[in-house]
């Protein structure tokens, strides 16, 4: 598979070391110092965009793959105020997109387990639920979006919770 790379840090090249190992291609590294190279043209190269860059970008950059015909799949956190806006822009534009806050599968099957405890704890007031999340020190966005997804799955069952920070 051709794969271009919309941000290039620390998951960017993670991302190319697992692809190029599984016999994939990275026909194309998007990244702040060569943005300029964000075109038609050179994404036409690609069969698909992952991308994973800032809460700032994302929502553009996904949405200017779609405009370009390039499915993506995005790892990106802190703009999923308007992922639901995305939605329904890629579902108008038929072409495939795929959001994960973590696609770590232990994180996922966490999600699963964190669902199942929020719903079993939800009848028993006298019980508190409480999400405190600790990171390493180059960890850029706190909170981050697997805490988010954990606390809106949490949300979702414990209907006496409105919102996260309560």
């Amino acid at each position: 598979m051709r794969i271009a790379l919309i941000g290039y840090g620390k998951m960017g090249k993670a991302i190319e070391e697992v692809a190029l190992q599984k016999g994939h291609e990275i026909v194309l590294k998007i990244d702040q110092p060569n943005l300029h190279e964000f075109t038609p043209e050179n994404m036409v190269k690609a069969e698909v965009a992952i991308e994973f860059t800032g809460p700032q970008s994302a929502f553009d950059n996904v949405k200017a793959c779609l405009d370009m015909g390039l499915p993506v799949i995005c790892g990106s956190t802190g703009w999923t105020d308007r992922l639901e806006e995305m939605k329904h822009y890629c579902a108008e534009k038929k072409i495939g997109f795929i959001y994960s806050s973590n696609y770590s599968i232990g994180v996922n099957i966490f999600f699963e387990v964190n669902k199942k405890l929020a719903f079993l704890m939800s009848p028993h007031k006298e019980y508190e639920v409480i999400l405190e999340e600790t990171h390493h020190t180059q960890k850029r966005d706190a909170p981050s979006g697997t805490a988010i997804t954990l606390a809106e799955q949490i949300l979702e069952q414990v209907k006496r919770k409105k919102t996260m920070g309560e």
